[in-house]
């Protein structure tokens, strides 16, 4: 199902920088050619498109809602990093951390533990193999996500 594009999935996306709309990425993805762990766009690469819409903004973040039409590994990651605004966590893909001007002392401590990508696939929808029904499964941010969003967004206050 996923090799023929009949699954939906939707994520959520804390990426670096500010975006000011959606938009689309259509740019193709293979293997680093020396880093074999990694994943890059290059022209000889396998078709990738990724979808994204603006969900909220913050002072030096974006929190973005993203979709695949097709499904390379690393994706969203890959994609975003190649269009300037990797991953919130993204040690792989979005180079060392960056601490931005006019980040408060609470969004720098709050950036620094979140120790993972700021990615959480928030759902999923597909026809049943079986019955043709149509199942739609669908997951809550998790509480590390939602706790940083707040600190992003009390330090968007207090500007």
């Amino acid at each position: 199902m996923l090799r023929i594009h009949a699954v939906h999935r939707d994520y959520l996306a804390l990426v670096v920088g500010r975006i000011t709309g959606g938009g689309t990425i259509d740019h193709p993805i293979g293997r680093h050619r020396t880093d074999r762990l990694k994943m890059t766009v290059r022209v000889d690469g396998r078709p990738a498109v990724t979808h994204f819409r603006l969900v909220e903004r913050f002072q030096n973040h974006t929190l973005l809602r993203v979709s695949l039409e097709t499904g390379r590994t690393h994706q969203i990651r890959v994609h975003m990093a190649h269009v300037g605004h990797p991953l919130v966590g993204d040690q792989a893909y979005g180079g060392r951390r960056q601490l931005r001007a006019g980040d408060s002392d609470e969004v720098r401590a709050a950036l620094a533990g979140f120790k993972r990508q700021a990615l959480h696939a928030t759902r999923l929808a597909f026809l049943h193999p079986g019955t043709g029904e149509r199942v739609d499964i669908q997951a809550p941010a998790p509480a590390d996500l939602l706790a940083l969003l707040a600190v992003l967004r009390d330090g968007d206050d207090e500007m």
